[in-house]
């Protein structure tokens, strides 16, 4: 096999290859689609490639045509899954300028005023405008991990490839007049050599990324409590501790709130444990509401919750407390007799200085112990200070 053939195979061989891989990992990962673009994007570019070596039965002029087609559609659908992946919105129009041009620019010099070195330029400008425009999309979002920085940069290697590279080569080398040698000339020894790099940095790049997204999604049902959608115990630990240490950095407030749903044991043995998923999902489900995402909420035992609130004092931390115990204690449950009215306990305490989540957690349970014992239905709070600040004030002392 001549040296030719062989780097012409490079190109659709990889592709193939490829994009068997990505539509392999979206048959395992059907909920993200994005997979299922890439997989169709390099296994659109192997024809491209193949038809630019070979020729179909019915013409060179064809066959070039539906190669650039292929090449067109394949950069579509790459830069639109790469763009998707990163939670960005696809620029349809954009995409549409770039590659339409490019690819009317290069029907023209084919048919209207044939020139192959424009059309060599045409289809390489489109695509580097292209790859500029998946580097502006994806700028926003660069310093979010190493995935986005990474790609971030190939789009811009990928643009001065397509640009800086191929006029450098014309320049030189060039122009083309016919396709005889054509295929022999640095330009395209050169463009295949870098197209396979770059694809293969891409796919590895994503491949990279759809690992961290499997790894985040085992680690999310790690930390998920599934009958209440809220962390466990766990999640809510570990998140906890991380929105602490970052309120102590910054110098800013933080409270702790504790519930327990009142007679959840009676409410079972008299309705059901189907009845208590429902009071449970239903009330996770009106925290999960009020928390947002400005802090953590957690299912922390049977019927007990939790939720950290950073920037939040202990008068609105207090607050936060009412407002739900008030909202809950007010509304009818789904699958409960209208009669039946559940409530919850809540103990509230603020973070002084830089205590812990375990002494925290334990004030907060305090006040949760004083709530349930003075009646239930009511919201206790903690104005203790923490033990490491009474025996600082001991030392201190002596």
């Amino acid at each position: 096999m001549d040296t030719g053939l062989l780097i012409a195979l490079l190109n659709p061989t990889i592709a193939l290859v490829l994009g068997a891989a990505f539509l392999v990992l979206w048959l395992h990962q059907r909920h993200r689609p994005y997979l299922a673009v890439l997989a169709a994007s390099y296994c659109l570019s192997a024809p491209g490639f193949l038809l630019q070596y070979f020729t179909l039965p019915f013409g060179m002029v064809a066959t070039k045509l539906i190669s650039n087609i292929c090449f067109t559609i394949a950069a579509c659908c790459l830069s639109s899954a790469i763009v998707v992946r990163y939670g960005r919105r696809v620029p349809y129009i954009g995409i549409g300028i770039m590659t339409g041009g490019g690819l009317a620019a290069f029907a023209w010099f084919m048919f209207v005023q044939p020139d192959l070195t424009w059309r060599v330029l045409s289809m390489n400008f489109g695509f580097g405008g292209l790859s500029l425009l998946v580097a502006a999309e994806l700028r926003p979002v660069r310093n979010n991990g190493p995935t986005e920085k990474i790609l971030f940069m190939l789009s811009l290697l990928s643009a001065l490839n397509f640009t800086a590279r191929t006029l450098i080569v014309v320049i030189a080398h060039g122009p083309f007049p016919s396709y005889d040698g054509f295929y022999g000339s640095s330009y395209w020894t050169t463009a295949l050599l870098s197209h396979a790099l770059l694809s293969l940095l891409i796919a590895l790049c994503l491949f990279t990324a759809a690992a961290l997204d499997v790894m985040k999604a085992l680690k999310a049902e790690t930390q998920t409590d599934p009958l209440s959608g809220l962390l466990n115990r766990r999640g809510f630990e570990d998140r906890a501790a991380f929105l602490l240490d970052r309120c102590a950095k910054a110098g800013s407030p933080v409270a702790l709130v504790l519930a327990d749903l009142d007679h959840f044991k009676a409410l079972n043995d008299r309705h059901g444990h189907e009845a208590g998923d429902r009071v449970i999902a239903d009330f996770a489900a009106k925290l999960r509401f009020a928390t947002g995402t400005r802090g953590a909420a957690g299912r922390i035992g049977g019927e007990e919750f939790a939720v950290l609130l950073p920037l939040s004092d202990l008068a609105s931390a207090r607050l936060f407390a009412e407002a739900i115990r008030t909202y809950y204690s007010a509304g009818a449950i789904d699958g409960l007799p209208s009669g039946v009215r559940v409530t919850a306990s809540f103990g509230v305490a603020a973070r002084t200085g830089n205590e812990g989540l375990a002494p925290l957690m334990r004030r907060a349970d305090e006040a949760l112990y004083k709530a349930k014992r003075n009646g239930r239905d009511s919201v206790r709070l903690s104005y203790e200070r923490p033990e490491t600040v009474f025996v600082a004030e001991a030392v201190g002392v002596g």
